[in-house]
């Protein structure tokens, strides 16, 4: 049935009436993610006024292509249908953010989902549970609407928060993986958690020398109510 999406051959007015209708969806997808976006750019320029230097070092989007699309629903017994797509696939849209310190992922997730018009759907925290394999990451699947000429819609968004180290382990380990078609031996996924351990402490050593560096000491606070010590 996926085919009806992706005809090889010149549309029938039925398969050409589908193809629009996924266009037009992808589309609401796409926006989606720019309303996420801009939420995270604001976020990110409040930050960095606040607490001079930007918590959030990169921020990419993508949409989940048709044969993914279509696979997962005949995976799940589903049918290919675009309403099917709508109610049960819910990372078609996808933005990962890579933060530079682990509070930073925290602090981000909350400010987010403290905004009215964004649901909390799913929540996953695989910072503070990780994966099997050593795979870290914050998820959270949410509801955000956008606005059209003419009517408003809700649309469904996956949004992964990660440290630069976690998506560094994350990288390579996808590399890796299909490189070797997802078949590791067991050595291999033994190292591949040990790195994802290594990697998890020097998040943690690194989110504590932060700490201690923006950590006021008291000359500092009383210099900023007192004046400082020297001109008393």
């Amino acid at each position: 049935m996926a085919n009806e999406f992706l005809p090889s051959t010149i549309p029938s007015p039925e398969q050409l009436e589908k193809l629009m209708g996924y266009a037009k969806l992808m589309s609401y997808y796409k926006c989606a993610m720019m309303e996420i976006e801009t939420k995270c750019n604001v976020l990110s320029e409040e930050f960095s006024l606040q607490f001079d230097r930007n918590p959030i070092s990169s921020i990419k989007s993508r949409l989940k292509k048709p044969a993914s699309i279509f696979g997962k629903l005949q995976r799940k017994g589903l049918p290919v249908t675009l309403e099917s797509m709508e109610e049960n696939i819910h990372d078609i849209a996808g933005i990962r953010i890579v933060c530079s310190f682990k509070d930073d992922v925290y602090m981000l997730a909350d400010a987010l989902l403290k905004q009215d018009d964004v649901t909390l759907i799913e929540k996953k925290d695989y910072i503070e549970h990780p994966k099997p394999n050593g795979y870290r990451s914050l998820h959270l699947i949410v509801s955000v609407p956008i606005f059209l000429a003419h009517e408003k819609r809700l649309m469904q968004a996956e949004i992964q928060l990660r440290t630069i180290a976690m998506d560094f382990w994350a990288s390579l380990e996808h590399q890796l993986h299909y490189k070797k078609e997802g078949h590791f031996d067991d050595e291999t996924i033994a190292e591949l958690k040990r790195c994802a351990e290594i990697s998890a402490n020097l998040d943690d050593r690194m989110n504590k020398l932060r700490q201690h560096i923006q950590e006021p000491s008291l000359t500092d606070l009383l210099s900023r109510h007192l004046g400082p010590l020297s001109q008393r």
